[in-house]
């Protein structure tokens, strides 16, 4: 399963580029296997984000900004939902992941 977190990476906005900082920064404090998706450069992935963020989830006017987060192409949340799961240590829980990856790097 791959961890996906949909960025902007020319966003104008402060409040994204951290949040966005934040999500990337504790996926590698935990060595959490993640993929980022820069939806600046691709069309298809931004519209791909777009299509499949529930209904629920979507902003009632303009387009959900990033981050937003997927296990495969399952629906975690977004920077909020990820803050809350966080405060709750319930991040593992949250991506969908049975849970916390081993700390030892296997040796050879």
């Amino acid at each position: 399963m791959v961890i996906k977190v949909y960025i902007a990476s020319s966003s104008g906005s402060v409040a994204v580029k951290k949040h966005q900082q934040a999500v990337v920064g504790f996926l590698e404090a935990n060595r959490i296997s993640f993929q980022e998706v820069d939806i600046t450069m691709m069309e298809e992935q931004r519209l791909w984000m777009y299509r499949n963020i529930p209904r629920d989830k979507q902003p009632e006017k303009g387009n959900p900004l990033p981050p937003q987060i997927f296990n495969e192409d399952h629906y975690c949340g977004d920077y909020e939902d990820f803050f809350q799961s966080k405060e709750n240590n319930t991040v593992f829980a949250f991506l969908r992941l049975s849970s916390k990856p081993s700390v030892k790097d296997s040796e050879s």
